[in-house]
């Protein structure tokens, strides 16, 4: 091979590096930020103990869900006996009382913030909203890092 054709391909591989490697960088960043935050299926004792609650033992279909980026979100849906749910969140949330029906959209709504565990960087925020359908409640839980 001459010189000058070795010259050629070695400055082909410089540029391929210099200038591939920040645009594969980019692609890598664009897609990782796109999934970022996206709800992930999660194990409901795990969601619970976040939002300092338990799920009930009478709860029927639970679905939980985190979701992560700059804040963390965990939810969890579940159905439940209708006249246990009331027991259930005075007795996960002492001390709070559900809002007025003027204030709410649903049957039941319960706001609480508290200081969270020593894994959390500061207060967690719950909201849950419950909604009677016949014989059992819908729950829905939120809980988010503020």
């Amino acid at each position: 091979m001459r010189p000058r054709a070795r010259t050629w391909v070695w400055v082909s591989v410089l540029v391929s590096i210099f200038c591939g490697g920040p645009v594969a960088l980019l692609a890598w960043g664009a897609m990782a930020f796109s999934e970022a935050g996206e709800a992930q299926p999660v194990d409901c004792a795990d969601a619970m103990r976040w939002a300092q609650a338990t799920l009930p033992k009478s709860a029927v279909e639970p679905r939980c869900t985190t979701a992560s980026w700059l804040d963390t979100q965990v939810t969890a849906d579940f159905r439940m006996p209708r006249h246990e749910a009331a027991q259930w969140l005075a007795g996960t949330y002492p001390g709070t009382e559900p809002s007025k029906p003027q204030f709410c959209d649903h049957d039941l709504c319960l706001n609480v913030q508290y200081d969270g565990e020593a894994e959390l960087d500061g207060p967690v925020a719950v909201d849950v909203r419950v909604t009677y359908e016949g014989e059992s409640a819908l729950v829905h839980l939120l809980a988010f890092d503020t």
